[in-house]
């Protein structure tokens, strides 16, 4: 979903990044509304606020986003906070061009914040990644995919605005603290039990198959690990999955 208002790309700003979010009135009045919150939670997991890192992970079918952070001083991640997403649109499988209402599906990452977003609030990612270069309608692919506030979408991640703000100050607060990149996989469903069968029955396509084969394995990896697995691209779209 298009969101036209400035956006930030952090990479530039670290160090000086929660300075320069706090310059906006929407992220001042989320720290003021959610701050003491986020910190407390993040207590109550045993995460420092002052040096944890974040991964994220979209659950479309499920309805979720789950974020997982860890301690510097620790090789693990552990989920701390889940949202519900509010609306979805699209269905089951990848994003392949503009305009067909499609949530992507894939490894990705927040690559900037729009704290004057259409939708309150909002993190871009990094649609469209290597893969869907590859293997996307060419020239076609669309973009401007968010996770954002408010309850509405045509292929975005929207969690409201109320829930927006928190998310939002972990994100900023992840970046702050050093995080160099915030990692999000979006996977179709959680890839387990009922739902693998569940999946299984509604692949079309190779296209599909070898998508949702690929985020199996990251999903495999690091619900037994609790580490991120190393994902590099392949020249036909699909994805290298390794161990660190």
């Amino acid at each position: 979903m298009r969101d036209l208002l400035l956006c930030i790309p952090f990479i530039f700003l670290q160090g000086n990044f929660k300075k320069k979010q706090l310059q906006h009135k929407r992220v001042q009045n989320a720290y003021e509304l959610k701050y003491n919150g986020v910190k407390n939670n993040l207590q109550k997991h045993n995460l420092n606020p002052k040096t944890y890192s974040l991964y994220i992970r979209v659950f479309k079918y499920d309805g979720i986003v789950e974020l997982w952070g860890k301690n510097t001083t620790s090789t693990t991640y552990k989920l701390f906070r889940e949202y519900n997403i509010c609306m979805s649109s699209g269905e089951l499988g990848p994003k392949r061009k503009q305009g067909d209402y499609q949530v992507p599906e894939g490894y990705y990452h927040i690559d900037r914040f729009n704290p004057n977003s259409n939708f309150h609030l909002s993190l871009g990612i990094n649609y469209p990644n290597t893969s869907d270069k590859i293997l996307g309608h060419k020239n076609k692919l669309g973009g401007d995919i968010f996770i954002h506030g408010d309850c509405i979408t045509i292929g975005c991640v929207p969690l409201t605005d109320n829930e927006i703000r928190s998310f939002y100050v972990y994100c900023v607060e992840a970046i702050n603290n050093g995080q160099s990149s915030i990692s999000v996989t979006i996977f179709p469903a959680k890839m387990e039990g009922e739902n693998s069968r569940f999946l299984n029955n509604l692949i079309k396509n190779s296209d599909t198959n070898n998508l949702w084969t690929d985020l199996q394995k990251g999903y495999t990896y690091f619900n037994t690990h609790k580490k991120l697995p190393n994902i590099s691209f392949l020249k036909n779209g699909r994805h290298h999955i390794s161990t660190p």
